[in-house]
């Protein structure tokens, strides 16, 4: 045999041993019109404050056949936070919080996917916020089976929440309260709503 005839037939092996690691491969894009990043944080130490980034984007790899294979990469517009009330949403802006000016985005990629039970996944990855990376780990609800908008694009969704303790960021301002305690809570309560559209 040639040794022409051995590398096509190593090269053949090699595309088909990729080609079955990918078939249970999809890929998706984060519909931003129909996602969020929605938060919750203790204020005055008596209720929750909630708000939103509204611009959420992103590129998510997702393997039925082996999901330790599957990929998130999100990223996150700071100034699209929104609580309801712009005064807050611009101190929440400036250098005191998320200081969007020198940090304009969050992003989260992940590097390593596991099963959880019933269906769940645990995603785990790096989220860089106000110029810090640190680990975290998303609780992913079951995925939705995909579906057929109108239109005829095929979506599907997802749910994740995690837990932060916004000084691990850098996110320190805060204000005593004349009775004791703090203005603002320092954990963060993260959920993501996302609307897939397959490629």
């Amino acid at each position: 045999m040639s040794t022409n005839a051995s590398s096509d037939q190593t090269q053949n092996r090699s595309t088909t041993a990729a080609s079955a690691a990918n078939a249970g491969a999809r890929e998706y894009e984060i519909d931003s019109s129909h996602s969020s990043a929605s938060f919750k944080v203790r204020h005055l130490m008596v209720s929750n404050v909630r708000g939103e980034f509204r611009k959420v984007e992103g590129h998510v790899v997702i393997d039925e056949v082996d999901i330790t294979r599957s990929r998130v990469d999100v990223t996150i517009d700071a100034s699209s936070i929104d609580t309801h009330d712009e005064k807050r949403d611009q101190h929440l802006r400036s250098a005191d919080f998320f200081d969007v000016a020198a940090h304009p985005t969050l992003t989260f990629k992940s590097k390593r996917v596991q099963a959880g039970k019933g269906g769940g996944l645990f995603v785990t990855g790096d989220l860089s916020l106000h110029g810090v990376t640190r680990e975290v780990t998303l609780d992913v609800e079951p995925l939705s089976p995909e579906v057929t908008d109108p239109w005829g694009n095929v979506k599907r969704g997802a749910s994740a929440r995690t837990r932060l303790n916004r000084k691990d960021f850098g996110l320190v301002w805060n204000a005593t309260l004349d009775g004791g305690g703090v203005l603002v809570g320092d954990e963060v309560s993260v959920t993501l709503e996302v609307e897939l559209g397959r490629r």
